[in-house]
């Protein structure tokens, strides 16, 4: 019996499982056992002790006098009953205590394999619960091993196994064994039976956490996050809102001289954070949106969900942003398609164009190799033949003709 008792203290003492849960499990281990050798547990009690780690299991069976017994299960002759108590008498209970060694030891073993089995099945469980439970919430960690698309990280609070997909890594974080990593728990899910944690670092609910951490005011409901766009490790875009008059949004989220925000920036690898008030007035949500660009004029399209600004030329660039960064997070942030123009009064020609400013149309690398055969405009890159540009840049020539059309109509009149 000592050893079935001694593999449930060991499992108990190191894991999470509450005593009725335990109790229960040892209880119907013990069932399965009397059912294999007696064919039914209907007249046995078990009573399981969590405290000192005691087990005993009761025979219950009605005497009756020799030569009447009809049923062996439920009953037992008198002269067998004598045996077993001495001051039993017929009509009343016997009360025979089995020991574990009766069951044999092939099914001692068997058991206590049961056991080993179901008390790790409800570890899983109890690990998949407790974890569910905290999906959104912020996790730290140690990085244990470095695969080739994930990092196992052992939770610093339970021990128990995290995956951080590189998917979910910024771009920028890198980590060796023993590093400390911080996430937010995205999904939880039984995978072969066993629990799966994945914690993330891309994640827009990464930022509101920390955002949360930083900023007493939005945690006490003063101020509101009504949303969050991220380029991760690049940029991230936070509209959020004051229920007091008295306080400012904006200032309370960054802090005094950035001391608010910069903590937050460093632990997301310099992602560059616009904070913006938020405003029910579409076209003004607009224009905050495109921070720093200046914007002179917005058109908007309701029914198409669709919005027209119109800027200067020199703030064309910044609206669009370093590879359409700004324009990409300002569109997911307010929810409208935003198509910039630039300004141009009657009779006003375009002298030049910086090639930055054509990043909405042109990818990045494009433009790069452009730069580097000594291409900063789009004249100059007008003024050289497809062949030529071929040639020097290594370009497709499918390529660079789509890049002379696309510079071509800037000068259209």
């Amino acid at each position: 019996m000592l050893k079935l008792v001694d593999v449930f203290s060991e499992f108990k003492s190191g894991k999470d499982i509450d005593r009725p849960t335990m109790v229960r499990v040892l209880e119907d281990v013990f069932r399965t056992l009397i059912k294999k050798k007696y064919g039914s547990d209907e007249n046995f009690d078990v009573i399981v002790n969590t405290d000192n780690g005691d087990l005993e299991i009761w025979r219950v069976r009605e005497v009756v006098f020799d030569g009447e017994v009809t049923d062996e299960r439920s009953q037992v002759s008198e002269s067998e009953a004598l045996t077993i108590d001495e001051s039993v008498s017929v009509g009343e209970e016997c009360y025979e205590q089995l020991s574990i060694e009766d069951f044999g030891r092939r099914a001692i073993m068997a058991a206590r394999q049961t056991l080993v089995s179901r008390i790790m099945e409800l570890e899983k469980d109890d690990i998949f619960r407790r974890y569910s439970e905290k999906v959104g919430d912020v996790v730290m960690g140690e990085v244990s091993q470095i695969m080739k698309k994930d990092l196992l990280i052992l939770d610093d609070a339970t021990g128990n196994e995290m995956v951080l997909p590189r998917l979910e890594m910024i771009k920028g974080d890198y980590y060796r064994k023993g590093d400390v990593v911080r996430g937010i728990i995205k999904k939880v899910e039984m995978r072969n039976n066993t629990p799966f944690v994945m914690i993330s670092r891309t994640d827009p609910g990464f930022l509101q956490k920390l955002l949360e951490a930083e900023v007493p005011e939005i945690e006490d409901g003063i101020i509101e996050i009504k949303n969050i766009v991220r380029l991760p490790g690049e940029r991230a875009k936070v509209a959020v809102e004051s229920h007091d008059e008295r306080i400012d949004p904006v200032g309370a989220c960054v802090g005094m001289k950035g001391s608010r925000i910069h903590g937050i920036v460093r632990e997301l690898r310099n992602e560059n954070i616009d904070i913006i008030n938020y405003t029910n007035n579409l076209q003004l949500y607009i224009q905050r949106s495109l921070t720093p660009a200046k914007i002179t004029n917005i058109d908007v399209h309701q029914e198409k969900m669709r919005v027209s600004v119109f800027l200067e030329p020199d703030q064309v660039s910044l609206a669009i942003g370093k590879g359409g960064s700004n324009i990409k997070l300002a569109t997911k942030l307010t929810g409208y398609e935003i198509d910039v123009y630039r300004n141009q009064e009657a009779g006003y020609e375009i002298d030049d164009v910086e090639l930055e400013e054509f990043s909405d149309a042109i990818e990045p690398w494009v433009i790069e190799a452009l730069k580097n055969i000594g291409c900063d405009t789009a004249r100059q890159v007008l003024e050289l033949s497809a062949e030529e540009i071929v040639r020097r840049s290594d370009l497709e020539e499918e390529t660079v003709q789509d890049v002379l059309n696309i510079l071509s109509s800037e000068f259209d009149t």
